[in-house]
């Protein structure tokens, strides 16, 4: 087992009955996902997650990621830390959809805690505790494909009030889960004021899925894979009218519930990215040790061992960056901690990403094929270079941290 430092005797036995779970449930049913999703519509549920749900229920294996500070009176989650769940995520995340087994896939995760930390307690009843039970999935609703979304400031969709009602239109795409069937809601994002400040025009807002005027377009695909039965839409919201009552914290607020809601969202990625990398390493590994080229193993060529070598030192680092930040999402709140959380949002993908190239080159054709995981695993990594903000936008953030920090004012001519 990872090192997990000085973590309470809970996580500890968290992360032994999450491991012997994903032992005895995930990895040998990976060929049957795939098969399930494969074999006829492949939007729909597959029975294969809504059974093994049943199971992680059961185990107390469910709703493990919503931290005190978004929950604290213990009403919706686990109770644990920022710090203490980052080894179980890192663990669900060795298996892209293992996540939903446990309730715990984005970007169901972001969006319950928006509810929970800014919801109504209409919304929460409505929406909340319907996405805890695993009843139904939820989408999020922000980038647009005619602007440079990485900057927020650039959404043009708009919610314009009438009456007791709010009048939304816009194009949106990369809306991931809204393939699901049981996808309900959208949280929506877009501008109520487009006079008002700079980071003052923008609110969220409730969309049922099922609401006159949401259209999906077209599902995307991410280097080829489409992510059934969860996918990825292109969506268009035509005079879309839904209550007052579904905005959520007030108008104008959409840039505050984006940093709560980005900061624990963006540590999740890079915790499961350090259990993709994880696995690719396990798998680099073993194909070295059984695998004969050139009259030896592959492990006896010294490029093999460097590059298990290297994986390991990059794998170890990223980890423990992605610890500091989650320690200082707990000590210090989300918005001190948004360098260490820049930071890790940059190095995680590209650490995995990395590793993950590496596996596939001593795997060979194999590697690219659908006989492993690493071709999928490369794709998302790589997507996650650009999802919760590209690399750019994150090193700005660090950079600006430290000038700051050494009293460097960038304002000044």
């Amino acid at each position: 087992m990872t090192a997990l430092f000085d973590v309470s005797p809970r996580t500890r036995d968290l992360h032994a009955r999450l491991t012997a779970f994903m032992d005895e449930h995930i990895y040998p049913n990976e060929a049957e996902f795939h098969r399930q999703v494969n074999e006829g519509n492949r939007w729909e549920h597959v029975q294969l997650i809504e059974d093994l749900k049943s199971k992680a229920r059961a185990q107390g294996l469910w709703n493990l990621f919503l931290p005190p500070a978004s929950d604290p009176q213990g009403r919706f989650g686990a109770g644990l830390t920022n710090l203490e769940y980052a080894p179980l995520c890192e663990v669900m995340g060795r298996v892209w959809w293992a996540p939903e087994v446990f309730n715990c896939n984005a970007p169901d995760t972001g969006n319950m805690e928006v509810l929970a930390r800014y919801g109504t307690p209409e919304q929460q009843e409505r929406w909340l505790l319907p996405l805890l039970n695993g009843e139904i999935r939820s989408a999020f609703s922000m980038t647009e494909p005619e602007v440079a979304s990485s900057d927020a400031t650039n959404i043009q969709g708009s919610i314009q009030r009438d009456g007791d009602e709010y009048v939304i239109n816009a194009r949106k795409w990369w809306t991931s889960g809204a393939g699901d069937p049981r996808c309900a809601v959208s949280i929506f994002m877009g501008k109520t004021d487009p006079r008002a400040e700079r980071h003052l025009q923008q609110s969220m807002i409730l969309v049922p899925m099922d609401t006159p005027g949401v259209t999906t377009e077209r599902m995307l695909t991410v280097f080829g894979y489409d992510d059934a039965p969860h996918g990825h839409a292109e969506m268009t919201f035509r005079d879309v009218r839904v209550p007052t009552a579904n905005i959520l914290l007030g108008e104008g607020r959409g840039f505050e519930i984006a940093q709560g809601r980005l900061g624990p969202g963006r540590i999740h990625h890079c915790m499961r990215l350090i259990g993709q990398a994880e696995r690719a390493l396990e798998l680099m590994v073993e194909r070295a040790g059984g695998r004969v080229a050139f009259g030896k193993p592959l492990a006896a060529h010294q490029h093999v061992r460097e590059a298990i070598a290297h994986s390991r030192m990059e794998i170890d680092q990223a980890r423990l960056l992605t610890l500091q930040a989650a320690h200082m999402m707990d000590t210090v709140g989300n918005k001190a901690a948004r360098g260490q959380i820049a930071a890790i949002k940059v190095v995680a993908p590209n650490v995995a990403l990395r590793v993950i190239d590496r596996a596939i080159q001593v795997f060979g054709g194999a590697g690219v094929s659908q006989d492993t995981p690493l071709a999928m695993m490369y794709a998302q990594a790589r997507t996650l270079r650009l999802a919760d903000g590209p690399d750019i936008v994150h090193t700005e953030t660090v950079a600006k941290e430290e000038l700051r920090a050494r009293g460097v004012d960038l304002r000044r001519q």
